[in-house]
């Protein structure tokens, strides 16, 4: 059974995006089936496959309206082990049309028990905003994953996401979990990301993960290649922090 993992925060700009594509490059690295999920209508981690979701028919929308499946409409990646449920531009309207459909917080769950069998982990790249899209990845998950970037409105908004993550497990996934925090954008010449470090800890206490990804110009540039980090520069010091993050998700030493 695959480990469903949903990568969210309804703040924008946070490294989202390239914390899920880059953990799906090396969990596949490592040996494991990986499915990603792009549930974000900016549909920033299938360009980072150097796939233009412009081109594509179907994708996740169609997922989610019950018009595909999604085995059939799923990707190969140039990684081993790792496939991409692109998303189009159509998904933008989605969060409109699910509000009449029946299970709408579970579409995505219920779109997904076929992936549970076929990989080891499927990662969700959910939208920056607490919607109706992001409700269904976090039904359709296990556990959650909070990028957070190391500045001073990092915290903003936190509270409001940790709320939403426990009324879905009240009422909609009793066990849907925290799995952690990830501080991204880390820059060590700055005493306010120290800071906000030291702040997060208190804020999620035994929640946060060891590994830092610190900001890097080649983390940044990989995405306009349609590169994972993996590929475009697996010697950075943003593919070593994804290499270390990977690891310690995996329970390995870091």
């Amino acid at each position: 059974m695959a480990q469903i993992i949903s990568i969210v925060n309804q703040k924008g700009g946070v490294g989202k995006t390239t914390t899920a594509v880059n953990i799906a490059a090396y969990l596949a690295a490592f040996g494991k089936t990986v499915l990603l999920v792009d549930l974000d209508p900016q549909a920033n981690a299938t360009s980072a496959f150097n796939i233009d979701h412009r081109a594509l028919g179907q994708g996740i929308y169609e997922v989610l309206l019950g018009q595909t499946t999604a085995g059939r409409v799923t990707l190969d990646t140039r990684l081993k082990g790792l496939r991409l449920l692109p998303a189009t531009a159509a998904l933008a309207g989605a969060a409109i049309e699910l509000v009449e459909l029946p299970r709408r917080e579970y579409r995505l769950a219920d779109a997904l028990l076929e992936a549970r069998e076929s990989y080891d982990f499927v990662l969700i790249d959910c939208p920056p905003s607490l919607g109706l899209l992001t409700v269904n990845g976090l039904v359709a998950s296990d556990q959650v994953l909070i990028p957070v970037q190391a500045e001073y409105f990092a915290l903003e908004g936190l509270g409001q996401l940790v709320e939403t993550v426990m009324l879905v497990r009240d009422n909609l996934k009793p066990n849907l979990d925290v799995l952690g925090a990830v501080i991204t954008m880390f820059d060590k010449r700055n005493s306010l990301s120290e800071a906000v470090m030291r702040d997060l800890y208190e804020f999620f206490p035994n929640r946060i993960f060891r590994t830092v990804v610190p900001r890097n110009v080649r983390l940044a540039e990989a995405p306009s290649h349609g590169k994972t980090i993996l590929e475009y520069d697996s010697g950075s010091s943003g593919a070593r922090a994804y290499e270390r993050l990977s690891r310690e998700l995996l329970g390995f030493e870091v």
